[in-house]
């Protein structure tokens, strides 16, 4: 695309659903790449891309385990990701605050009023977060509701709601979401949650502390060159232990790779 610039570039700790993991993230002008990587500085698969004029970014306090972390925010998927130092964490920010607010500033397009929840790791919950008593094992599988990112078992989230800005399709909530969305609606586009088609029962993971070098996480400031025509590919690999991205998505992501070859 025109005008695209590469801002920056480096390894970020991601809390994916299951545990953390490293993902390369690309800071353009315009979006935020992020993938994982197969051979270091060289190749990266399963690119996911995030129009800048979606993000809203909101600070995480340290806790005893991690610490350096922050919340990237967006209408279909929010998530947790850490830097190695203070320092870099506060120029990832910054950079793309400012590439946001640029961007807006630019284009005169309208920053994103809603965000999706961010999913509550699955180590972090031994039991459901909404009734308390029901305990996850191999034959009580955990769940996540799409409106609050809680950890829920399959009988406190009986019920689909359509959330548009995240599916075209009714998602599994929880019974107090579904309640507090449901309020004043009619014809309510929702649905009630068929167990046996729902994914296949997983052991749960606790979820694994991540350690990333200070090299690798270090926010490097470039501008689009030759070495990026290999950068990024659209091979396939093993995919991420969390939540099935859309078939959209990852079209939007092969096209996104072929425009960025065609400027450089």
């Amino acid at each position: 695309m025109p005008g695209r610039v590469l801002v920056g570039e480096g390894v970020l700790i991601k809390n994916c659903r299951k545990k953390q993991k490293k993902r390369q993230f690309f800071l353009f002008n315009d979006v935020l790449v992020y993938g994982n990587i197969v051979v270091k500085n060289k190749k990266y698969t399963q690119q996911r891309i995030i129009p800048l004029e979606e993000v809203k970014l909101e600070d995480i306090k340290d806790d005893e385990v991690m610490h350096n972390g922050w919340l990237i925010k967006t209408p279909t998927k929010s998530f947790a990701v850490y830097a190695a130092t203070p320092t870099e964490k506060t120029e990832w920010m910054q950079h793309i605050q400012r590439c946001v607010d640029d961007l807006i500033k630019r284009t005169g397009k309208q920053p994103t009023g809603e965000h999706a929840a961010v999913w509550v790791p699955d180590g972090e919950a031994t039991k459901c977060m909404h009734c308390n008593k029901s305990e996850f094992g191999l034959l009580n599988r955990r769940h996540h509701c799409r409106s609050c990112g809680a950890v829920i078992c399959g009988g406190c989230s009986k019920h689909k709601f359509l959330i548009p800005t995240q599916s075209s399709k009714p998602v599994r909530v929880c019974d107090t979401c579904y309640g507090n969305l449901s309020k004043g609606r009619t014809g309510i586009n929702s649905e009630v949650v068929d167990e046996s088609q729902t994914e296949n029962a997983s052991n749960a993971e606790e979820t694994e502390a991540v350690k990333i070098d200070e090299s690798e996480s270090d926010f490097r400031e470039r501008n689009v060159d030759a070495e990026y025509k290999n950068a990024l590919t659209s091979e396939s690999s093993d995919s991420e232990d969390e939540s099935k991205d859309s078939g959209l998505e990852a079209i939007e992501a092969e096209r996104f790779i072929n425009e960025k070859r065609t400027i450089l």
